[in-house]
């Protein structure tokens, strides 16, 4: 057989070609290019240098593979079957794209075991493990010890053109090489190929030199396709640098082993067809048929098994004997990756009366970190250069810098995508850390696509967003979110909460806090302008989205529902309509979402199906608020862009008065 003369390495990386080829090829969907050109680099890491356990995919100290090239996934699919992982299996290769296959068209960490984040969307990936060598870097200096390293592993990413073209990456990988992150390695799969064609038609940068601009190691394999010796070489290469990350670039022929389709676009997003599948196979001397692969390398990729069961067998028995020489921190170790919360945590959260101050929600939100951060010491992070605007600094945590991992407050720099990626990064690392990143509310416009994937990806962080609205004032239009709230509510699975004062702030925290732990996301808005603390709000009732503050006796006329600032207009307006006869309502809706998610009797209890005269009150888009207040309801909002004034002159030039809610009110009751 022709097989014959191919060696045991070439027929483990043809294993992996082909049954990314066999695979797309039965779905008649994928992206094949990627996964035939980088399954040299794909094996070399995977076979030498990797350490995973397929038996255990969330053993601790396994090493992180990242596909930040997402759409290339038949490569990490083959990798994971290959390997012995239970969660690919040869059918679930089969079922490639389809109806709730192990196998989706992207990576979805959700989905599949072993697969560390979700990709598809280009640069997340590279953003995301520079999070999760961020998480790496911060335990290890916070656990280990001289005589013993419970926390040591690397992080690996395969990255493409496409990703290095995306702004994300640059965001990340400028603030990874600040960091000198060096137990991060990214392979770059340098191929010159994008969907529209050579990458000339529009990047033709020197990415090695920016990388070292970046301060990253940087090294180039040439012939990324057969030199297996030289990526191999190029690792170790990475592995010695231990101050910076390193990025190898691999130049490889992008769909390898296609007579006709490699080195063409044509070859990235579409299946070959049976007429050019037949001759590659004929091209790399594979006779075998589609999904059968040949014995020996199976046997080999396998070994993968027991290497694995070694590997965290050794780990084991490290940490026994770090458990036993230092207790205490074993038993914190162990909290945090079990994913457990410190008992009584919550009951640091602060609590208020209308005799307090009236303070900024950002402040309270403030108060609430701080009280936070000495009981929940794995809660990290920081803003994308607003700490002392978004109030987020955790005081006596140190700055999180090079060298100085174990610190906690992390300075991300004007990188608002990037810290989104890179906090999901965080949060999937396995360890049990609640990150959050902070920007004003605005700004989540340039990092929604790693909002979204927090969401999608179960990914337990915290977004503190502040300057909630045109109350933001000076700054004008720019900085006012106006339509945010209302698209931010739109993303499934993302939690957003809009406190009315300090009671209210403390119960976001400890929905917030308690979803990280559930592998959930929070976004809470905070005002920059001060609220008063009013009477009746509830931290406990914050979990719940809504409830009545002020009522009445017996079935009110009118519903006032306002959120966050605007409660207390709400509040104001209902003693008014009071003295005049009229039986009123105020609820204080701090989450659609949460309220979304109550029974049918607790929603009706709250917003009465027969009480039809409701009145919203918020700073922000008239979108989505008539689900609440119907047919016959109105709403207080702006759905035009604010503009420059003080933010008092803002609130009341657009309708966010005490007379306003009245006059808006008065006309709902005749």
């Amino acid at each position: 057989m022709a097989v014959a003369t191919q060696s045991l390495e070439e027929l483990c990386i043809n294993s992996i070609r082909f049954l990314a080829i066999d695979a797309i090829e039965k779905a008649k969907s994928g992206h094949p290019g990627l996964p035939m050109g980088a399954a040299p680099m794909g094996f070399v890491l995977w076979d030498r240098f990797m350490r995973f356990n397929p038996k255990n995919p969330k053993w601790f100290n396994r090493d992180r593979f990242i596909l930040s090239a997402g759409h290339g996934c038949m490569l990490q699919y083959a990798l994971l079957y290959l390997t012995g992982y239970d969660s690919v299996t040869i059918d679930d290769i089969k079922q490639f794209r389809q109806w709730q296959s192990k196998t989706p068209g992207h990576p979805e960490n959700f989905e599949t075991a072993g697969v560390e984040v979700t990709t598809g969307p280009l640069g997340q990936g590279i953003a995301n493990a520079v999070g999760l060598a961020m998480a790496e870097a911060h335990l290890a200096a916070k656990f280990n010890k001289p005589d013993a390293k419970i926390v040591d592993h690397y992080t690996y990413v395969i990255l493409g053109d496409g990703c290095n073209m995306e702004g994300v990456s640059a965001e990340a990988c400028s603030f990874a090489g600040h960091q000198g992150l060096g137990k991060l390695i990214a392979l770059y799969d340098d191929n010159h190929i994008s969907i529209d064609g050579s990458t000339d038609v529009a990047f033709t940068e020197d990415v090695s030199k920016r990388f070292e601009a970046y301060g990253w190691h940087v090294l180039h394999v040439e012939n990324g396709n057969t030199d297996l010796d030289s990526l191999a070489k190029a690792i170790e290469a990475a592995k010695a640098v231990t101050d910076k990350p390193s990025m190898i670039k691999v130049t490889t022929i992008i769909g390898y082993g296609s007579p006709n389709k490699q080195n063409t676009a044509g070859i990235h997003g579409a299946a070959l067809g049976t007429e050019e599948v037949a001759l590659t196979r004929k091209q790399l001397n594979w006779e075998y048929e589609p999904f059968v692969l040949p014995e020996d390398a199976l046997n080999h990729m396998r070994k993968a098994v027991e290497r694995g069961a070694s590997y965290e067998a050794e780990w084991n028995q490290a940490f026994a004997d770090y458990k036993a020489k230092y207790p205490q921190e074993a038993a914190e170790f162990e909290r945090y990756i079990s994913g457990k919360l410190p008992d009584g945590w919550d009951q640091v959260l602060p609590s208020y009366t209308p005799a307090d101050k009236a303070s900024p929600t950002r402040k309270h939100s403030e108060n609430c970190l701080n009280k936070l951060a000495p009981v929940i010491l794995e809660l990290i992070g920081g803003s994308a250069d607003l700490t002392h605007s978004n109030l987020t600094e955790i005081k006596g945590f140190g700055d999180f810098q090079k060298n100085q991992y174990q610190n906690r407050n992390v300075h991300f720099g004007v990188r608002e995508h990037g810290m989104g990626a890179i906090c999901n990064g965080m949060a999937l690392h396995g360890s049990g850390l609640i990150p959050y990143g902070a920007t004003f509310l605005i700004f989540t416009d340039y990092m929604r696509a790693a909002i979204r994937l927090s969401a999608l990806s179960e990914a337990g962080v915290i977004w503190v967003m502040t300057h909630d609205s045109i109350g933001q004032g000076e700054d004008g239009p720019t900085h006012q979110p106006v339509e945010t709230l209302a698209s931010l509510r739109a993303i499934p699975n993302l939690t957003v909460i809009r406190p009315a004062d300090g009671n209210e702030c403390s119960g976001a925290y400890k929905v917030a806090i308690t979803k990280a732990k559930q592998n959930a996301p929070t976004l809470l808005a905070f005002t920059r302008q001060a609220v008063p603390n009013l009477a009746g709000t509830s931290a406990e009732n914050v979990a719940k989205g809504a409830y009545v503050l002020v009522d009445c006796q017996g079935t009110p006329d009118i519903i006032l529902i306002g959120t966050g600032s605007e409660v207390n207009l709400c509040v104001t307006a209902a003693e008014k309509l009071t003295a005049e006869g009229n039986k009123v309502r105020v609820v204080s809706m701090p989450s659609t979402d949460l309220f979304d998610a109550q029974d049918a009797a607790y929603k009706d209890s709250v917003l009465p199906a027969s009480v039809t005269k409701r009145l919203s009150v918020e700073a922000g888009s008239s979108f989505g608020w008539h689900k609440y207040v119907g047919i016959e309801g109105d709403t207080v909002s702006i759905d035009t862009f604010g503009a420059s004034a003080p933010g008092g002159v803002c609130m009341e030039k657009f309708g966010f008065s005490v007379d306003n809610v009245l006059a808006k009110a008065k006309a709902l009751l005749g």
